[in-house]
Protein backbone atom coordinates (compact mmCIF):
# COMPACT_ATOMS: atom_id res chain seq x y z
CA UNK A 1 0.00 0.00 0.00
CA UNK A 2 1.13 3.78 -0.53
CA UNK A 3 -0.11 6.16 2.06
CA UNK A 4 0.35 9.99 1.88
CA UNK A 5 -0.61 12.41 3.64
CA UNK A 6 -0.74 16.11 4.05
CA UNK A 7 -2.65 18.96 5.74
CA UNK A 8 -6.66 19.85 5.00
CA UNK A 9 -6.70 23.56 4.96
CA UNK A 10 -10.47 23.12 4.58
CA UNK A 11 -10.47 21.81 8.18
CA UNK A 12 -9.22 23.55 11.53
CA UNK A 13 -5.12 23.79 12.24
CA UNK A 14 -3.42 20.71 12.76
CA UNK A 15 -5.95 18.13 11.13
CA UNK A 16 -4.43 15.84 8.75
CA UNK A 17 -5.84 13.95 5.36
CA UNK A 18 -4.40 10.68 4.36
CA UNK A 19 -4.66 8.74 0.98
CA UNK A 20 -4.09 4.70 1.01
CA UNK A 21 -3.51 3.46 -2.19
CA UNK A 22 -3.58 -0.51 -2.43
CA UNK A 23 -1.35 -2.08 -4.43
CA UNK A 24 -2.76 -5.69 -4.56
CA UNK A 25 -5.92 -7.50 -4.35
CA UNK A 26 -8.98 -7.35 -6.07
CA UNK A 27 -9.43 -3.90 -5.20
CA UNK A 28 -5.81 -2.95 -6.55
CA UNK A 29 -5.84 0.84 -7.61
CA UNK A 30 -8.96 1.87 -5.32
CA UNK A 31 -7.88 4.86 -2.70
CA UNK A 32 -9.31 5.56 0.59
CA UNK A 33 -9.07 8.46 2.56
CA UNK A 34 -9.16 9.04 6.18
CA UNK A 35 -8.62 12.28 8.55
CA UNK A 36 -6.72 12.27 11.53
CA UNK A 37 -7.31 14.98 14.81
CA UNK A 38 -4.81 17.05 16.24
CA UNK A 39 -4.79 14.55 18.73
CA UNK A 40 -4.08 11.58 16.21
CA UNK A 41 -8.00 10.05 16.22
CA UNK A 42 -8.40 8.48 13.06
CA UNK A 43 -11.96 9.26 10.78
CA UNK A 44 -13.23 6.96 7.73
CA UNK A 45 -16.43 8.61 6.62
CA UNK A 46 -17.85 12.56 6.43
CA UNK A 47 -20.42 11.52 9.27
CA UNK A 48 -17.82 10.56 11.71
CA UNK A 49 -16.17 13.55 11.17
CA UNK A 50 -19.35 15.43 11.17
CA UNK A 51 -20.06 13.77 14.76
CA UNK A 52 -16.67 14.89 15.91
CA UNK A 53 -16.53 18.20 15.09
CA UNK A 54 -20.27 18.85 16.24
CA UNK A 55 -21.00 22.66 16.03
CA UNK A 56 -17.06 23.61 15.46
CA UNK A 57 -17.30 23.76 11.87
CA UNK A 58 -20.16 23.42 9.21
CA UNK A 59 -19.56 20.04 6.63
CA UNK A 60 -22.77 20.52 4.54
CA UNK A 61 -20.01 22.07 1.29
CA UNK A 62 -17.02 19.44 2.63
CA UNK A 63 -16.10 17.26 0.04
CA UNK A 64 -14.80 14.05 1.85
CA UNK A 65 -13.01 12.77 -0.93
CA UNK A 66 -10.99 15.42 -1.90
CA UNK A 67 -10.70 17.36 1.48
CA UNK A 68 -11.86 20.79 0.42
CA UNK A 69 -15.19 23.22 0.16
CA UNK A 70 -17.47 22.77 -2.91
CA UNK A 71 -18.03 26.43 -3.68
CA UNK A 72 -21.17 25.36 -5.32
CA UNK A 73 -22.56 23.91 -2.25
CA UNK A 74 -21.17 26.91 0.13
CA UNK A 75 -23.10 29.31 -2.13
CA UNK A 76 -26.48 27.45 -2.51
CA UNK A 77 -25.83 26.94 1.67
CA UNK A 78 -25.67 30.72 1.74
CA UNK A 79 -28.56 31.53 -0.36
CA UNK A 80 -30.17 29.32 1.62
CA UNK A 81 -29.27 30.56 4.60
CA UNK A 82 -30.19 33.94 3.59
CA UNK A 83 -33.60 33.18 3.18
CA UNK A 84 -34.06 31.38 5.91
CA UNK A 85 -33.15 34.63 7.86
CA UNK A 86 -35.15 37.17 5.70
CA UNK A 87 -38.37 34.64 5.64
CA UNK A 88 -40.88 34.84 8.88
CA UNK A 89 -42.75 31.97 8.47
CA UNK A 90 -40.41 29.19 9.43
CA UNK A 91 -42.15 26.15 9.67
CA UNK A 92 -40.60 22.96 10.96
CA UNK A 93 -39.10 20.55 7.87
CA UNK A 94 -41.24 18.30 6.23
CA UNK A 95 -39.87 14.56 7.14
CA UNK A 96 -42.26 12.57 5.16
CA UNK A 97 -41.24 10.01 2.89
CA UNK A 98 -44.50 9.27 1.53
CA UNK A 99 -44.87 9.19 -2.30
CA UNK A 100 -46.22 12.62 -3.81
CA UNK A 101 -49.56 10.88 -4.71
CA UNK A 102 -52.34 13.82 -5.32
CA UNK A 103 -55.46 12.83 -4.65
CA UNK A 104 -58.18 14.85 -6.76
CA UNK A 105 -61.51 15.88 -5.52
CA UNK A 106 -64.41 13.63 -6.40
CA UNK A 107 -66.81 14.93 -9.03
CA UNK A 108 -68.85 12.13 -8.72
CA UNK A 109 -71.83 12.06 -6.44
CA UNK A 110 -72.01 11.29 -3.14
CA UNK A 111 -74.61 9.54 -1.47
CA UNK A 112 -77.02 11.94 0.45
CA UNK A 113 -78.52 11.66 3.93
CA UNK A 114 -82.39 11.87 4.28
CA UNK A 115 -83.34 12.55 7.85
CA UNK A 116 -87.01 11.59 8.45
CA UNK A 117 -88.91 9.91 10.59
CA UNK A 118 -90.46 7.36 8.83
CA UNK A 119 -89.46 3.58 9.46
CA UNK A 120 -88.77 2.67 5.54
CA UNK A 121 -86.53 5.35 4.84
CA UNK A 122 -82.70 3.54 4.23
CA UNK A 123 -79.61 5.51 4.47
CA UNK A 124 -77.40 4.73 1.31
CA UNK A 125 -73.50 4.45 1.35
CA UNK A 126 -70.73 3.59 -0.62
CA UNK A 127 -67.89 3.48 1.56
CA UNK A 128 -65.23 2.24 -1.84
CA UNK A 129 -66.10 5.88 -3.01
CA UNK A 130 -65.02 7.85 -0.06
CA UNK A 131 -61.87 5.76 0.46
CA UNK A 132 -60.61 5.37 -3.08
CA UNK A 133 -60.51 8.56 -4.34
CA UNK A 134 -59.48 9.46 -7.88
CA UNK A 135 -55.71 10.17 -8.92
CA UNK A 136 -54.14 12.65 -10.74
CA UNK A 137 -52.79 11.15 -13.96
CA UNK A 138 -49.32 10.52 -14.57
CA UNK A 139 -48.16 11.99 -11.05
CA UNK A 140 -45.07 9.87 -11.45
CA UNK A 141 -43.43 12.71 -13.53
CA UNK A 142 -42.95 14.61 -10.34
CA UNK A 143 -40.41 12.01 -9.12
CA UNK A 144 -38.31 12.83 -12.48
CA UNK A 145 -34.79 14.63 -11.65
CA UNK A 146 -34.32 12.98 -8.18
CA UNK A 147 -31.11 11.45 -8.03
CA UNK A 148 -29.66 8.82 -5.07
CA UNK A 149 -26.35 10.06 -3.84
CA UNK A 150 -24.03 7.39 -1.47
CA UNK A 151 -22.18 8.97 1.70
CA UNK A 152 -19.31 9.97 0.04
CA UNK A 153 -22.14 12.22 -2.06
CA UNK A 154 -21.37 10.51 -5.61
CA UNK A 155 -24.25 9.52 -8.15
CA UNK A 156 -25.56 6.34 -7.59
CA UNK A 157 -26.10 4.75 -10.59
CA UNK A 158 -29.36 3.74 -11.94
CA UNK A 159 -30.57 0.51 -13.18
CA UNK A 160 -31.54 -0.46 -16.10
CA UNK A 161 -35.14 -2.07 -17.06
CA UNK A 162 -35.40 -4.56 -19.37
CA UNK A 163 -36.17 -3.71 -23.06
CA UNK A 164 -39.44 -5.91 -23.10
CA UNK A 165 -40.75 -2.63 -20.46
CA UNK A 166 -42.09 0.06 -23.16
CA UNK A 167 -43.76 3.52 -21.48
CA UNK A 168 -47.16 4.50 -21.63
CA UNK A 169 -48.68 8.57 -21.34
CA UNK A 170 -47.09 11.71 -23.16
CA UNK A 171 -43.02 12.59 -22.44
CA UNK A 172 -42.56 9.19 -20.30
CA UNK A 173 -39.00 8.32 -20.36
CA UNK A 174 -36.73 5.50 -18.94
CA UNK A 175 -36.77 7.49 -16.02
CA UNK A 176 -39.96 8.00 -15.37
CA UNK A 177 -40.65 4.33 -16.05
CA UNK A 178 -38.46 3.09 -13.40
CA UNK A 179 -40.49 5.67 -10.99
CA UNK A 180 -43.45 4.23 -11.70
CA UNK A 181 -42.66 0.69 -11.59
CA UNK A 182 -41.00 1.66 -7.91
CA UNK A 183 -43.70 3.67 -7.07
CA UNK A 184 -46.21 1.14 -7.97
CA UNK A 185 -44.41 -1.72 -5.95
CA UNK A 186 -43.95 0.48 -2.88
CA UNK A 187 -47.79 1.74 -3.00
CA UNK A 188 -49.57 -1.15 -4.07
CA UNK A 189 -50.01 -5.04 -2.61
CA UNK A 190 -51.62 -5.95 -5.90
CA UNK A 191 -49.71 -7.69 -8.90
CA UNK A 192 -47.83 -5.69 -11.36
CA UNK A 193 -49.22 -5.84 -14.80
CA UNK A 194 -48.78 -2.90 -16.59
CA UNK A 195 -51.54 -1.25 -18.69
CA UNK A 196 -53.57 -4.75 -19.83
CA UNK A 197 -56.51 -2.19 -21.98
CA UNK A 198 -55.13 -1.83 -25.89
CA UNK A 199 -57.05 1.90 -25.50
CA UNK A 200 -54.86 3.45 -23.43
CA UNK A 201 -52.01 3.62 -26.60
CA UNK A 202 -55.00 5.81 -28.30
CA UNK A 203 -55.77 7.66 -25.37
CA UNK A 204 -54.22 7.22 -22.04
CA UNK A 205 -55.77 10.01 -20.63
CA UNK A 206 -59.06 8.38 -20.76
CA UNK A 207 -58.01 4.48 -20.37
CA UNK A 208 -54.82 4.72 -18.01
CA UNK A 209 -54.82 2.42 -15.16
CA UNK A 210 -53.62 4.31 -12.41
CA UNK A 211 -53.40 1.43 -9.96
CA UNK A 212 -50.57 -0.19 -12.49
CA UNK A 213 -47.48 2.11 -13.54
CA UNK A 214 -46.75 3.69 -17.01
CA UNK A 215 -46.03 0.55 -19.15
CA UNK A 216 -47.44 -1.53 -21.45
CA UNK A 217 -48.95 -4.93 -20.86
CA UNK A 218 -46.00 -7.72 -19.94
CA UNK A 219 -45.41 -11.02 -19.29
CA UNK A 220 -42.69 -12.35 -17.40
CA UNK A 221 -41.00 -15.77 -18.59
CA UNK A 222 -39.57 -18.83 -16.85
CA UNK A 223 -36.29 -17.67 -18.78
CA UNK A 224 -36.45 -13.95 -17.38
CA UNK A 225 -36.36 -15.76 -14.11
CA UNK A 226 -33.91 -17.74 -14.91
CA UNK A 227 -31.42 -14.96 -16.22
CA UNK A 228 -32.70 -12.80 -12.82
CA UNK A 229 -31.35 -15.60 -10.65
CA UNK A 230 -27.72 -15.73 -12.55
CA UNK A 231 -27.38 -12.37 -12.07
CA UNK A 232 -28.48 -12.29 -8.37
CA UNK A 233 -25.76 -15.08 -8.21
CA UNK A 234 -23.02 -13.39 -10.28
CA UNK A 235 -23.51 -10.34 -8.12
CA UNK A 236 -23.23 -12.04 -4.67
CA UNK A 237 -20.22 -13.69 -5.70
CA UNK A 238 -19.06 -10.63 -6.49
CA UNK A 239 -19.97 -8.86 -3.29
CA UNK A 240 -18.35 -11.94 -1.45
CA UNK A 241 -14.92 -11.09 -3.38
CA UNK A 242 -14.92 -7.86 -2.42
CA UNK A 243 -15.90 -8.19 0.70
CA UNK A 244 -13.02 -10.73 1.67
CA UNK A 245 -10.50 -8.87 -0.45
CA UNK A 246 -11.44 -5.69 1.68
CA UNK A 247 -11.23 -7.69 4.84
CA UNK A 248 -7.64 -8.89 3.81
CA UNK A 249 -6.49 -5.50 3.05
CA UNK A 250 -7.34 -3.88 6.59
CA UNK A 251 -5.71 -7.00 8.29
CA UNK A 252 -2.28 -6.30 6.16
CA UNK A 253 -3.05 -2.86 7.10
CA UNK A 254 -3.70 -3.34 10.71
CA UNK A 255 -0.25 -6.16 10.49
CA UNK A 256 1.78 -2.80 8.86
CA UNK A 257 0.77 -0.08 11.20
CA UNK A 258 2.02 -2.93 13.77
CA UNK A 259 5.42 -3.38 12.41
CA UNK A 260 5.69 0.45 12.37
CA UNK A 261 4.76 0.77 15.94
CA UNK A 262 7.25 -1.85 16.66
CA UNK A 263 10.16 -0.61 14.54
CA UNK A 264 9.47 3.13 16.45
CA UNK A 265 9.65 1.16 19.58
CA UNK A 266 13.00 -0.59 18.93
CA UNK A 267 14.60 2.67 18.01
CA UNK A 268 13.35 4.20 20.71
CA UNK A 269 14.81 1.80 22.88
CA UNK A 270 18.20 1.90 20.77
CA UNK A 271 18.51 6.08 21.68
CA UNK A 272 18.02 5.38 25.17
CA UNK A 273 20.41 2.61 25.57
CA UNK A 274 22.88 5.26 23.92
Amino acid sequence: MEKKRWDCTALPKGWKMEEVTRKSGLSAGKSDVYYFSPSGKKFRSKPQLARYLGNQMDLSSFDFRTGKMLMSKLNKNRQRLRYDNNNQNKGKPDLNTSLPVRQTASIFKQPVTKVTNHPNNKVKTDPQKAVDQPRQLFWEKKLSGLNAYDIAEELVKTMELPKGLQGVGPGCTDKTLLSAIASALHTSAAPITGQLSAAVEKNPGVWLNTTQPLCKAFIVTDEDIRKQEELVYSVRKRLEEALMADMLAHVEEAANEGDTLQEEGNGSEDMESV
